[in-house]
């Protein structure tokens, strides 16, 4: 039977009714890459869940589809959301679909312009504020709370049950069982609390025996959670997770303590170092704040975090979600190579040039 979305595939456990008008681009479904660079380096079986192959390009696809659904389901006739790129794009095209008017509120000249020109394509309604992201949100909170509009962000429930399908698939794809360990970057620390939503409630099912320790990873320049305080002003490249208040913090660090887990910061050059070593040795391109969790994972085994993990099983498993791909950051990438060199329409000039 073809894929038809991740409402189709888990609807028994989601909050959805036969009643439910299902918006969906067939979403969900990502492959789960066995990256040999990374287990050789760890001496575990680590893999790479690519959300980048997402319709939109990010995991915020899983989220949208039932928070649009259930938009629908309820008449609405505008969704809005405050963002700093992926959920934008995300909200834009289900709400083309869904034939609801979206608006989208980003922080001026902090959103990369592939995620920029999605939202725009889908003929949203893009603001920008003079302001950061967390400034962004508060505003659309205000007229959700105030006027007949649906919230979109990671604060609606519904975004959370449909991102909770990653963890879902994730055991599906491992034969029915839970990873070891689940890396996954952190910014609005939606996508760490619907991950252990899927696990547990995947566990409370006994349809797996087991749950993973949760590691959260967050830029070193937009790191509320490790700082145990808001950054007013957050700052790295990795634009999906510059937030400096995250609207799921609390429930974030539930799944921290939970998982017996942990959340720390990656700075920039270890997430370019990660970025550039999933393009060049394993052939996966995603953007910088993707590359987050393999950064975290290398960091945690420079450290021995993962010694007695090795000693207890002959082959852990790690999982690294990717949460976007990397054409929605071009700019990023392109500045992180050599420009292409130039040569003579001649045969013997190529030849040359790739030492023939």
């Amino acid at each position: 039977m073809s894929w038809r979305g991740i409402i189709e595939q888990y609807r028994k456990y989601l909050p959805v009714s036969a009643g439910t008008p299902v918006v969906t681009l067939n979403e969900g479904n990502t492959p789960l890459i066995p990256s040999k660079a990374l287990s050789a380096v760890l001496g575990a079986q680590v893999f790479l869940k690519y959300e980048g192959l997402n319709p939109t390009g990010s995991f915020k696809d899983r989220g949208m589809t039932l928070a649009v659904s259930k938009a629908k389901e309820s008449r609405a006739r505008v969704v809005i959301c405050a963002s700093t790129g992926n959920t934008s794009a995300s909200a834009a095209a289900y709400a083309a679909r869904a034939g609801i008017r979206c608006v989208v509120l980003i922080p001026k000249g902090a959103i990369a312009l592939g995620k920029l020109s999605q939202a725009l394509i889908h003929n949203a309604q893009v603001l920008a504020l003079d302001g950061n992201f967390d400034e962004a949100l508060q505003m659309v909170r205000e007229i959700a709370g105030r006027h007949p509009v649906t919230l979109v962000n990671s604060l609606n429930p519904y975004r959370l049950e449909g991102q909770k399908t990653g963890a879902f698939e994730v055991c599906d794809q491992l034969g029915v069982r839970a990873p070891d360990y689940h890396a996954i970057p952190v910014g609005n620390a939606g996508n760490i609390t619907a991950y252990w939503m899927g696990y547990k409630e995947y566990r409370e099912k006994n349809i797996v025996n087991s749950r993973p320790r949760m590691l959260g990873f967050q830029a070193e320049g937009a790191a509320p959670l490790v700082r145990k305080k808001i950054v007013l002003k957050p700052k790295t490249i990795a634009s999906a997770i510059r937030i400096g208040n995250p609207a799921s913090w609390k429930k974030a660090e539930e799944a921290r303590d939970e998982s017996e887990g942990l959340i720390e910061a990656v700075t920039d050059r270890q997430i370019l170092a990660a970025y550039e070593l999933l393009a060049k040795e394993e052939g996966v391109f995603v953007e910088p704040a993707s590359a987050a969790s393999v950064a975290g994972i290398l960091k945690l085994h420079a450290a021995g975090y993962f010694k007695k993990a090795r000693r207890q099983k002959k082959k852990f498993r790690v999982v690294c979600v990717l949460t976007g791909h990397g054409l929605k950051d071009p700019d990023r990438a392109i500045l992180s190579v050599k420009k292409p060199k130039t040569i003579p329409a001649k045969l013997s000039a190529l030849l040359e040039a790739i030492e023939l």
